[in-house]
């Protein structure tokens, strides 16, 4: 009992209120237990169907937690006739789109239910691709086994069958007798070529990529184009050999790179319509060609007057169209610079005066407005207008940068373009890789040797690990993401190459095309947007077998890879970083090499 304003009033009996509570805690605990006998189970089933969905980027307070347990799913293979799959320029699609201007062969990438979660086979009677240098005149037949090219083109000398290997005499469509000959007269009419000047290209529909492989030994780093075929597989070749390649086209959309880039760009008889659709092919050369850099046409139109008969054509036919290719080099601030026998030379001028005719109206082809960003090359369609060099830039013309190789590690004009880039984290960025990759070649002693030829940064800001690397017998295909800061002209700029990507999507490049991939922080920066089993899974498609992988990421996702490469079939062992470094680890994983047990579709 107990009082209350002077009144008696009564209350619950004590030990009566202690067993209803107790009964309701035994039926709460009873349901709690039920509902989380349910969870556990659908848990169970989540990790061990799709162990990537249980993967989430980590919270700040995720540093101090036990170590994410995410359980190892052994992926299935493809079956054998996947053994040459490209996901996002796959013949078998190509019936989807349009013939027009060849957009077929540009980049479509398939729907997320149609991706492959299976590991792609190499060919039967596949080896271990031979050693740089012997690799630029030899290959493996059973690695990239095609009859058709070796018999279409061989009376040009791209190829030869000799056994098991395919033979790479150095000869093309304009240069039967061999390439050394053809660079020998292109640096008499381009002096350039010589002295460091000229350090990147890129070749447009560059065969299996001789040209390119013999300008290496002239210090002239060479980025190989061409589209995915059904039967040449000219990048493929030319990735085989060792010689940087990329698979693309110029058609409706912009090329994966940054304007004013390109020291030099050729084409050999590539069969690109340069005076079709208003010249838009040749507008796209001019964007990526840097102010006074140089364009190198072999083949029609050029040397009509002796040629006119093998292109069965009329010689008034080819006039016509050389006069029409030189107004429209002209229209667009090109000049003649040389010419011999079957070689022709434009520059690309640095002269304003030029660039601001291109403002009077009704001229054609006009002046891009300002609202098209130069850089722009992501998935961005052609434009008929000119991309003016900014004039506020006056280290960006070919005379203006400093010679290979002192331009390595000058600080590049356009770092300041990007958004918190100066001269000091350039420098820092360019310090700091050269401890990581002494720190590297400590952990992977194979840097450096010839078991490592086609490596690639799969995100690089500055390019300061192809940078540090340079002394090696190595080239480095430098990516920056579509969605990260716009840090590719710099690259270009330090005399490196590389490209635009999305990891959400399937790099342009053949299956088994890389020896060394590195990353740094891929996975922490993209895993919100990008399913890291797809990246992983694109990773090992890439990557020769043998091959290996440096993954440098946050302890967090560092354990998550380790446990999905086992079922790759790829071997990892963690180590700590230069610092040692309690966040952050190194993964250094190989790739074993495996044959197909399935010869049917999945």
């Amino acid at each position: 009992m107990k009082y209350k304003d002077g009144k008696l009033i009564s209350q619950p009996d004590k030990s009566s209120r202690i067993v209803s509570m107790t009964i309701m805690f035994v039926v709460l605990c009873g349901f709690s237990f039920y509902l989380g006998g349910i969870f556990c189970s659908e848990r169970d089933r989540f990790l061990s169907n799709d162990i990537t969905k249980a993967v989430q980027a980590p919270k700040e307070s995720t540093a101090n937690a036990n170590p994410l347990q995410v359980k190892s799913t052994a992926f299935p293979e493809c079956s054998s006739d996947y053994q040459d799959y490209t996901p996002c320029t796959d013949p078998r699609r190509w019936k989807k789109y349009g013939l027009h201007r060849l957009t077929f062969m540009e980049r479509h990438c398939p729907p997320i239910f149609e991706r492959k979660e299976c590991l792609v086979p190499p060919p039967d009677g596949y080896k271990l691709p031979i050693r740089w240098p012997k690799s630029r005149d030899e290959c493996w037949y059973r690695n990239v086994p095609y009859d058709w090219i070796n018999k279409q083109k061989s009376n040009q000398h791209w190829l030869r069958k000799e056994g098991e290997k395919f033979l790479f005499p150095g000869g093309g469509t304009m240069f039967p007798k061999g390439v050394g000959a053809y660079v020998d007269l292109m640096q008499d009419l381009i002096p350039e070529m010589k002295d460091g000047t000229i350090r990147t290209a890129i070749d447009t529909g560059c065969g299996v990529a001789s040209w390119g492989g013999d300008l290496l030994d002239h210090g002239i780093l060479t980025v190989s184009l061409a589209p995915r075929d059904n039967h040449e597989a000219q990048v493929q070749f030319a990735l085989e050999r060792g010689i940087p390649a990329i698979l693309g086209i110029i058609s409706t959309q912009r090329l994966p790179f940054p304007s004013n880039s390109f020291d030099m760009a050729h084409c050999s008889r590539c069969l690109i319509p340069w005076t079709e659709f208003g010249g838009i092919y040749l507008l796209e050369i001019h964007r990526i060609l840097r102010p006074g850099g140089f364009w190198v046409l072999s083949g029609p139109p050029v040397n009509y007057e002796n040629r006119w008969r093998g292109w069965n054509t009329t010689v008034e036919e080819q006039k016509s169209d050389y006069e029409k290719l030189q107004d429209l080099l002209t229209s667009m601030c090109f000049k003649l610079y040389n010419k011999k026998d079957d070689i022709a030379v434009w520059r690309k001028s640095s002269e304003n005066s030029c660039y601001n005719q291109l403002a009077i109206p009704d001229n054609y082809p006009p002046k891009c407005d300002d609202g098209t960003e130069p850089d722009s090359a992501w998935y961005t369609p052609l434009r008929p207008c000119v991309v003016v060099p900014n004039p506020k830039l006056k280290k960006l013309g070919l005379n203006s940068v400093p010679k290979w190789p002192e331009r390595l590690h000058v600080v590049p004009e356009r770092v300041s373009d990007v958004r918190g880039g100066s001269a000091g984290t350039f420098k820092h960025d360019d310090s700091n890789w050269q401890l990581r990759v002494k720190h590297y070649k400590k952990l992977l002693p194979a840097i450096g040797t010839d078991k490592i030829r086609n490596v690639m940064d799969m995100n690089t800001v500055y390019g300061g690990f192809a940078a540090s690397v340079i002394e090696y017998p190595l080239w480095v295909m430098n990516v920056v993401s579509s969605y990260a800061a716009n840090t590719l002209a710099v690259v270009y700029d330090r005399g490196l190459i590389g490209t635009y990507h999305d990891w959400c999507e399937a790099f342009s490049t053949y299956p088994r095309t890389y020896d060394l991939l590195h990353l740094d922080g891929l996975f922490t920066a993209e895993s919100h947007r990008c399913d890291m089993k797809y990246v992983l899974l694109e990773m090992d498609r890439i990557l020769r077998p043998n091959g290996y992988a440096i993954i440098r990421e946050s302890s967090y996702f560092v354990d998550v890879v380790a446990t999905m490469t086992k079922g790759m079939r790829w071997g990892c062992r963690k180590e700590d970083t230069e610092n040692s470094a309690e966040k952050e680890k190194v993964l250094i994983c190989q790739k074993k090499l495996w044959y197909s047990s399935k010869q049917s579709s999945r």
